[in-house]
């Protein structure tokens, strides 16, 4: 009886997974989730039940052959011992059960075939001609033939194609590849009621800035303790928030803004990466990611748009409708999001699953790269022919959606995070009650301190020392006797910390955290080491892989470059008597607390909502491109640019149009000529403004090389993420064929570049004069 169950049961799973498929595919109705099974055709199925009818068959056989040998008096001789046959007995009926199953399988197997050939019968009744269709000849779509052929040999290869109606015949691979991907024409003898013009869409619902950030908190969800921390965080930080929400309204003045829908996926705490830091929340792991997440949302929440929170894969897919199968499909809707803030991690589960939906949306994304990718190895096929291909880079995005924690190049958008400000009363108490001799270390893991038992013993001379390292049960051996360590500590009792000492010192990493920008705001003097050589992915193995040819001269460039003396000390750890000097004058140094305004919760919001109202990847569009050919003799449109008056540069000329809804406004530009060891970043700084990579298609013309007097004796357009540029000693003029390419980064002793710049706001970098 066990064993007729066990044919049974195996009859029924061979019968579910051939077969479940099939007919599983055809119920559109159902959940696009629960679908997994490898679909097979129609003659694969019958095939299928015909081979386990044979199988039964042969299985029955044997037994017969088997009960006879059991009537063998020859075979009972002298092995009754060995060969127990009674144990082997079939039971009363088995042979007539086998023989049932056997016939139940063949009959299920012709009843199967019947119902599919009266399938495909109806279908050509339905459709014209199902059997019949041919591969169309279309100069429009050159690449069907090639996916007609793809279909043939792999359309199994997922399930995905079976949900759309995929079913091994000609026909449905053009009506998939017509109606669902675009590589074929329509069949004309196709219902086109489908392609009938959509209704238009409802108008747009006003965003309206919130006063309460409790619905925030319930849509950022449970379960992680990265979660809890963010939460946390904007709780914390909920009051400022909202002061600095109503003042950004009433600075807009009922300025008209769209409510956008948007969709904001943390990929780094999916469990399929790893989520390597929800287990270090509480272990003093690096949290500078989380807090800028945390303020993400917090500023998104508030000025009214739509928002839906997903950390796991899972929801991923619920919320962008992925078909079922490996994500070789289009979505089975529309997105539904205006836009998608996501990580590397979370862009790469979206490639894997939105098969060519991703290539048709990815205007859409907004990637938080706490680093920065630079545009030489954003562009794919430049990064693999020039050396720059990494593990980060190569998505082919404007650089422009990237978006980073510090203003590190101007290819890319600065996001930021915000500090805590402080009140009047609370800037009069830390002044009163800063203790000269008390110092900070900036390291909550052991491994920071290993090897600066020499910086110190010198510090120690002066100052206490206090650490915030984490430790469970013994005090780290990294962390020397002398120095009170407090252990990992929270939020709060850190601030209160920081506003006790007089200085906050750090060891060369981690780098470009938020910690540093925190101790300032609290009063404290910075002190950092000055890198020479500068580190980067060329001599540091913390860089190596990482979408950035950038140069660190400090653990925090931001703080040295734009907050500077006597906030931020950068001096030599290698020269002991340059470090103990500057202990000395720090100590005497008297500073008021100090926050930059676009590290506030006012100017992130002031930030954000610029870009979401001005940046738009999907419809905006350049001037187009001189064709490929190199004749000298090319003609393009004046440039709209003027000398200035006092002809160091050019600027938009008075004369030309400007077009109202451009961002930056075209007028805030001004062109200057880098010296050869400088990048356009650089150029732009030493006089005063920043560049600005949405403008370089103004300044690719040949006409901008004359009328900044530079003689060019051949005009080449070629793919450089430094052009355009000038080789003076040959007089070579370059100007940029791959618009991707435009790239403020970077510079070769070879070249001087042609560098846009523009103005910016005071205190917020990220935005013109007039860019708000």
């Amino acid at each position: 009886r066990i064993f007729v169950l066990g044919i049974g049961f195996f009859t029924l799973c061979f019968l579910m997974t051939s077969l479940g498929g099939q007919f599983s595919a055809k119920r559109l109705g159902d959940s696009p989730f629960t679908i997994r099974t490898e679909v097979m055709g129609a003659l694969e199925s019958r095939g299928v039940l015909r081979r386990m009818s044979d199988m039964l068959e042969m299985l029955m056989k044997r037994m017969d052959v088997l009960a006879r040998l059991e009537n063998s008096t020859d075979f009972h001789k002298g092995d009754e011992a060995r060969f127990p046959l009674d144990r082997f007995q079939p039971a009363p009926g088995l042979m007539e059960r086998i023989q049932a199953i056997a016939q139940n399988v063949s009959d299920i197997a012709v009843k199967v075939d019947q119902i599919l050939r009266n399938s495909l019968l109806n279908g050509k009744v339905v459709e014209g001609r199902r059997d019949q269709c041919e591969v169309p000849r279309d100069p429009k779509f050159p690449d069907c033939a090639g996916k007609v052929e793809w279909m043939r040999a792999r359309w199994t290869s997922d399930p995905c194609y079976a949900f759309f109606g995929v079913d091994g015949t000609e026909c449905s691979f053009l009506i998939y590849l017509s109606e669902v991907e675009w590589f074929c024409p329509p069949l004309p003898w196709r219902n086109r009621t489908a392609a009938l013009p959509s209704p238009p869409p409802l108008p747009r619902v006003q965003a309206a800035f919130r006063s309460d950030l409790a619905h925030l908190l319930e849509l950022i969800g449970t379960g992680k303790e990265s979660l809890s921390f963010m939460k946390k965080r904007i709780r914390h930080l909920a009051q400022q928030w909202m002061r600095a929400a109503r003042r950004l309204e009433q600075k807009l003045k009922g300025r008209q803004r769209d409510q956008k829908h948007i969709l904001i996926h943390i990929g780094f705490l999916t469990e399929e990466s790893g989520d390597v830091f929800s287990p270090r929340v509480l272990k003093g792991g690096p949290l500078g990611e989380m807090v800028q997440w945390a303020d993400i949302l917090a500023a998104l929440f508030l000025l009214g748009h739509s928002l839906r929170v997903t950390v796991s894969l899972k929801e991923l897919q619920s919320h962008l409708g992925v078909p079922p199968g490996r994500g070789n499909c289009p979505l089975t809707n529309p997105l539904p999001f205006d836009l998608i803030y996501t990580d590397y991690h979370g862009l790469q589960q979206m490639k894997q699953h939105m098969g060519l939906s991703f290539k048709k949306y990815r205007c859409r994304v907004r990637v938080i790269d706490t680093f920065g990718t630079e545009p030489a190895y954003n562009h794919e096929e430049y990064a693999t022919l020039r050396g720059y291909r990494t593990n980060w880079g190569y998505w082919n995005l404007q650089p422009t959606q990237f978006m980073t924690m510090f203003p590190h190049t101007p290819d890319n958008s600065f996001m930021g995070f915000v500090s805590e400000e402080l009140n009047r009363t609370e800037r009069q108490f830390i002044k009163s009650n800063k203790v000269s001799s008390m110092a900070v270390v900036y390291g909550k893991e052991a491994s920071i301190w290993k090897g600066k038992e020499k910086f110190l013993a010198i510090l120690n001379k002066y100052m206490e020392i206090h650490g915030t390292v984490y430790y469970e049960t013994q005090r780290p051996p990294e962390v020397p006797a002398f120095v009170k360590n407090h252990g990992l500590l929270p939020q709060h009792e850190f601030q209160q910390l920081l506003r006790k000492a007089k200085l906050f010192i750090g060891f060369g990493f981690p780098y470009e955290g938020p910690a540093p920008l925190e101790a300032i705001a609290n009063g404290c003097v910075f002190l950092q080491a000055r890198f020479n050589p500068p580190h980067s992915s060329l001599n540091h193995e913390f860089f190596r892989g990482k979408p950035t040819s950038r140069e660190v001269s400090s653990q925090h460039p931001y703080a040295e470059d734009f907050i500077g003396k006597p906030h931020v000390w950068t001096v030599d750890y290698n020269n002991s008597e340059e470090f103990e000097a500057a202990i000395k004058t720090i100590m005497r140094t008297q500073v008021d607390p100090y926050l930059p305004y676009e590290y506030t919760c006012e100017g992130m919001l002031e930030r954000i909502h610029a870009y979401i109202q001005h940046q738009d990847f999907c419809t905006t569009s350049s001037p187009p491109l001189p064709p490929k050919a190199k004749s000298p003799a090319m003609q393009s449109p004046p440039s709209p640019l003027a000398l200035s008056p006092n002809a160091t540069h050019l600027v938009w000329s008075p004369s030309a149009s400007r077009d109202p809804h451009a961002w930056p406004p075209v007028d805030s530009l001004q062109v200057w000529v880098s010296e050869t060891q400088h990048s356009c970043t650089e150029t732009c700084r030493r006089h005063g403004l920043v560049c600005e990579p949405t403008f370089f298609r103004f300044l690719n013309k040949k006409e901008v090389f004359l009328q900044l007097s530079i003689t060019c004796d051949s005009t080449e357009y070629e793919m450089n993420h430094l052009y355009p540029a000038v080789a003076e000693n040959v007089h070579e003029c370059y100007l940029q064929k791959e618009p991707l390419l435009f790239s403020c980064a970077g510079y070769n002793t070879k070249y001087r570049r042609l560098c846009p710049c523009r103005d910016y706001r005071k205190g917020q970098v990220a935005l013109c004069r007039d860019c708000l």
